[in-house]
Formats: structure tokens, C-alpha cells, sequence
């Protein structure tokens, strides 16, 4: 039998989030109905028949906040980008009315580099903030994940222009949302703590292709988010007390 996978720890205390999800809290505490949506890529969307976040963290909130009414949206479209995400921005996101917003950008601007500029990829996400908080909607940025296709090239030789790339529009996507104060779900710096410092093998967080989660690996990135929004929420008044 083979072993099971180590248990894949949020850590917190490196990677909470640092400003204040108000219209969510609120509306937890006056008990109105919360709509969530989450727009972005595969990892969004689904993909290899793997559950993706989204429901994942509907059924967790649910459960954390017992009598709430709370649905997560999914409008993932694999393959896409920030460039495309941001222009159904008004069929698909606003018209839902949210109180929060996830949008998980930046993968396929570095796996499909010679389709995309990430300082012009950045900046579209900077916009499509704007846009967010001009609407009074929380918003969570989900940056990529940590996975071996981000730092190789088309015939699988390391490539450190694409993972400086990398690198870079991760911190490009934290310093716009230092800017907007808006929060950021740490993707990539959480898989590669849980790589590099938890020796949890790639091999249990990213699949064959080198690029997309595994089941174990979107559980995992589940649990963080919802144990990221129920820190920063704190106790809520009728609510049971948050739990990892």
C-alpha cells in the first residue's frame, strides 16, 4: 500500500491575509444572503475530472457558518487569462451582485508566455481591481500554483527566464493588491512552503502533465482558503467558532 500523502499545513502565520474582507463579514453578521463568485482558469473551472475550488469551498463555509445562506459561483474557463477573464468581467461577475470575488489569475500568462506580457497581464488585473472596489466588493486574488511547467521550457529543460517570470508576476500581483488593499491567496509561495519545507513530493501536488493539481493538492489549496477567509473573518455572532 502506498504511503498516504503528508497533511498539507496553511501556515498562517506566513500567509494570512492582511486586510479586511468587510462586506463578507457583514453580511455573515446580519444574516443576508452571500454570493460568492470565482472567475480564472483550469484551476477555477476543473480539470481531469478533479472537483475544483470552488464547490469545495461552498460546502466549507457552509458548514463553518450554519445558517448562512452562502453560494460560491463558478465562472472558470480553462486556458483563459486575465485578459479574458476581465472582459466578461460584466456578464459573468458583476451582474451576480457578490459580496466577495476570487479571482485566480497568472498560470497561463507564464505557460503561455509568447501569448502574454505579464507587466501588461498585471496591469489588467490592477484594472479589473478597480472596477471591484468602485463596486464596494471584497476581493481575494489567487496567484498560480507552484508546479513544475511554470519553470521548464517546451521540451521540459529548465528555463529560468520563464521562472523569473514567474516569480516576478507574483510579486507584481501582490505589490497591486498591496496598492488596492485587497487581499491575496499566496498560491504559489504556500505550494512551494509545503515543496521545499514540508518535502511533500511535486508528484502529490502537481500531475503528470507538470502543470495542473492534483486531487490532493486542490483539497489542500481548498482547506488554506477557507482557513485564510474564517482567520480573517473571526468569530462570527450564531456562528460556530472557526476551525481548521
Amino acid at each position: 500500500m502506498a504511503n498516504a500523502p503528508p497533511a498539507c499545513n496553511p501556515h498562517l502565520e506566513l500567509f494570512s491575509f492582511r486586510h479586511p474582507l468587510s462586506r463578507f463579514s457583514n453580511a455573515l453578521e446580519t444574516r443576508r444572503k452571500i454570493k460568492i463568485v470565482a472567475i480564472g482558469s483550469s484551476s477555477t473551472a476543473g480539470e481531469s475530472n478533479i472537483i475544483p475550488f470552488p464547490p469545495r469551498l461552498e460546502l466549507a463555509l457552509r458548514s463553518l457558518y450554519p445558517g448562512r445562506m452562502i453560494d460560491v459561483v463558478d465562472r472558470g474557463i480553462g486556458g483563459q487569462e486575465a485578459p479574458e477573464e476581465l472582459a466578461r468581467f460584466e456578464s459573468d461577475v458583476i451582474v451576480e451582485a457578490p459580496i466577495l470575488v476570487i479571482w485566480q489569475v497568472g498560470t497561463n500568462a507564464i505557460y503561455h508566455r509568447k501569448l502574454y506580457d505579464p507587466p501588461s497581464v498585471a496591469r489588467i488585473v490592477e484594472t479589473g481591481v478597480s472596477w471591484l472596489k468602485n463596486l464596494q466588493i471584497d476581493v481575494i486574488l489567487m496567484d498560480m500554483q507552484y508546479a513544475p511547467a511554470l519553470f521548464r521550457d517546451e521540451d521540459g529543460k529548465p528555463d529560468y527566464g520563464r521562472e523569473k517570470d514567474a516569480r516576478n508576476l507574483v510579486s507584481m500581483i501582490s505589490a497591486l493588491a498591496g496598492r488596492a488593499g485587497v487581499n491575496v491567496f499566496q498560491r504559489f509561495a504556500l505550494m512551494e512552503h509545503w515543496v521545499t519545507t514540508d518535502s511533500i513530493p511535486w508528484t502529490d501536488l502537481i500531475g503528470a502533465d507538470g502543470l495542473h493539481q492534483t486531487e490532493f493538492a486542490t483539497g489542500c489549496v481548498s482547506e488554506a482558503l477557507k482557513a485564510a477567509i474564517a482567520v480573517r473573518i473571526g468569530p462570527v455572532p450564531g456562528a460556530l467558532p472557526p476551525t481548521m
